[in-house]
């Protein structure tokens, strides 16, 4: 038999522990010829979702957990994750049940049949958020794919279905920055796409904010393309031939009509516009530089402060 492993990032998720057990058990108990694992990844939380998850594995077999020392975000709690994960195929699903456990099966039998690598899950519609977020993630869907060779599909899920070779390939990146829709895509392999639409959490409140989801955007940008920097380039050699073409101007008018350079409230926007656009594009290179000096540190993405689980001995 197959294992199948299931990797359950959580961050204040006690009220969503047990009917996320719940559904997704009574899913997995129809699955042909897979044993299944479940491995919760505490990520700092600060509610008694780490005791939730104590309680499960206590109870119920083939269930673990890994806590961090303190939260370092949904990012790391993957890569926990898959670094700990046993199975021949691993799947990643969200704790509050907006990646409907009801998809396995259709994920699992493309995998299993040998055509696929890897199915993932998009959503088709954003019904639920409020529109000036949907049309934020529509629009970053749109730039990225327009600024990186990596395709990016709009509306992809975290909640996807793996082979051990497509995991493996993933592991072999080891980026302090990460960017998973990017890597997931950039590794390859042949994906198939399950289409659903948008579900609500089952309880609890997300934990993105639109700062949050932007800041996130703002990474997945830098760490999949370049053009941000070229946009910089663009923009400075745009901006000095304007001011060529501006300076032949005045001195032409100034000696044919004579009197005529005066303007000090222009002058003064042109400058603030220019100095505007110089800290704009010493930003983008500061984020690459910042990019770049928490890479270059080799700081580890996670800290495990303990684990358990399977009715074994808490380590």
């Amino acid at each position: 038999m197959d294992l199948l492993s299931i990797i359950v990032p959580c961050c204040n998720e006690e009220a969503a522990v047990e009917e996320f057990y719940r559904r997704t058990a009574a899913v997995c108990a129809g699955l042909p010829e897979v044993e299944v694992e479940y491995l919760f990844v505490d990520d700092g939380s600060t509610d008694r979702t780490l005791e939730a998850l104590r309680a499960l594995a206590r109870r119920e077999r083939g269930v673990r957990w890994l806590s961090f020392s303190r939260n370092f975000g949904k990012e790391a709690a993957m890569l926990a994750g898959l670094e700990h994960a046993k199975g021949d195929l691993v799947a990643v699903m969200d704790a509050d049940l907006q990646d409907p456990p009801e998809l396995l099966p259709q994920l699992l039998e493309a995998v299993r049949g040998g055509a696929w690598d890897c199915a993932a899950v998009r959503r088709v519609d954003r019904k639920g958020e409020p529109p000036i977020r949907s049309w934020f993630a529509r629009q970053f869907y749109k730039v990225i794919n327009k600024m990186s060779r990596t395709e990016i599909v709009d509306g992809a899920r975290d909640f996807r279905l793996m082979t051990r070779q497509m995991v493996d390939a993933i592991l072999r990146l080891p980026e302090y920055n990460r960017f998973s829709k990017g890597i997931f895509s950039w590794v390859g392999f042949r994906t198939r796409w399950v289409e659903t639409v948008n579900a609500q959490r089952c309880a609890g409140e997300s934990k993105w904010s639109f700062f949050k989801l932007l800041v996130y955007a703002l990474d997945g940008i830098i760490a999949f393309s370049t053009a941000p920097l070229a946009v910089a380039s663009v923009l400075g050699l745009a901006l000095c031939a304007v001011s060529f073409f501006a300076i032949v101007f005045v001195i032409v008018r100034q000696l044919v009509w004579g009197g005529s350079a005066f303007g000090w409230p222009s002058l003064v926007c042109i400058i603030l516009f220019l100095a505007g656009v110089q800290l704009f594009c010493i930003g983008i290179l500061g984020q690459y530089l910042a990019k770049t000096y928490l890479e270059v540190k080799r700081r580890p993405v996670y800290i495990l402060r303990e684990q358990g689980g399977d009715h074994g001995e808490e380590e």
